[in-house]
């Protein structure tokens, strides 16, 4: 066979290749991205991998979701610049980032709102929510649902959390949100506002004491490693948001876009069951691996403590959505 002919079969070869590749590339690609590791115990990773299940069994062979997990689109900050400018197309990204573009989201992250997490579904699913998802959507964002986070406590390498006064004093990194910051000053603790990508090297070296996390991300994302104390405060309900930026919804054809809301919503009822149901695993887990677990002594001596957090951020919230929260909570 001469050197030109091999080069003609080659070719030919290349060219099949890439019309067959073609012939099963979906119409539309969606990139998905989070901060946290890819492992089945995370509820970021179970919310992409509910939805991509999701929505490529509505759409066969026209849309596929990539997905981008730990961090390799960019920080949650990044990732929701990303999608408002259309260069990411979603991204699950926890409630205290959200709340820095769209302020009224601080309502969701108010301490010790919420004293369970069907209260929090109630209040996000309803009403409330619907307002908080249509000012978002002002900011060229769009919201698919809130997922499960789980109740956010307190871990740390100084002592147990039983009472106000053990927060005293202790380092605590908080996400870079007004609201957990004042919230641990308001208990005497030291807050230290870190990105989430520096957190876990600065427990290692003690530049900070600890943090204050859901216990599913402790234990996928390897906490028990480097932190001692885990202290069931359940100060805050971590909602993550499963997002779209509006300019990606809006070059997808209508029945696509409502296949990605038909495909946000059941997404988001699988992985609540998923994260609920994994929690008692989770908590022995760690136990296993070496955290000494505890429950705080009394929750109203925690709420004594936080309540000039709500009159502070009462006026960027809005006093008529706080006040639906609230009565919302208190009729459940």
């Amino acid at each position: 066979m001469t050197m030109t002919l091999t080069r003609r079969l080659f070719g030919a070869l290349l060219t099949t290749a890439a019309l067959t590749g073609a012939a099963h590339a979906a119409e539309y690609e969606l990139k998905l991205a989070w901060l946290t590791a890819d492992s089945p115990t995370d509820p970021y990773a179970i919310t992409a991998h509910a939805f991509k299940k999701e929505l490529e069994a509505a759409m066969p062979g026209r849309v596929e979701v990539q997905l981008f997990p730990n961090r390799q689109l960019g920080d949650d900050k990044e990732i929701l610049e990303g999608l408002q400018f259309g260069t990411i197309d979603m991204g699950v990204i926890t409630n205290a980032v959200v709340a820095n573009l769209e302020p009224t989201y601080q309502l969701v992250d108010l301490p010790f709102l919420f004293g369970s997490a069907e209260q929090a579904h109630m209040v996000l699913d309803g009403e409330v929510g619907a307002q908080l998802a249509a000012n978002l959507r002002d900011d060229g964002v769009v919201s698919l649902g809130a997922a499960e986070g789980g109740f956010r406590n307190m871990i740390n390498n100084t002592r147990p959390v039983r009472t106000p006064e053990d927060v005293e004093g202790v380092k605590y990194r908080t996400m870079q949100n007004p609201v957990f910051i004042e919230m641990f000053s308001s208990l005497g603790g030291s807050p230290v506002p870190m990105a989430w990508g520096e957190v876990f090297t600065a427990m290692q070296q003690g530049t900070v004491d600890g943090l204050e996390i859901p216990t599913s991300v402790v234990n996928s994302n390897n906490y028990a490693d480097v932190t001692k104390f885990l202290s069931f405060t359940r100060h805050t309900y971590s909602a993550i948001h499963l997002l779209m930026s509006e300019r990606s919804l809006a070059r997808l054809p209508e029945d696509v876009q409502q296949a990605v809301m038909d495909a946000g919503r059941a997404a988001i009822v699988t992985q609540r069951k998923t994260v609920a149901a994994a929690e008692a695993d989770t908590v022995a887990a760690l136990q296993e691996k070496g955290m000494e677990v505890n429950d705080i002594d009394d929750v109203a001596a925690f709420r004594a403590k936080v309540g000039p957090v709500y009159e502070r951020f009462e006026p960027t919230i809005g006093t008529e959505l706080l006040e639906n929260a609230l009565q919302a909570v208190s009729s459940n």
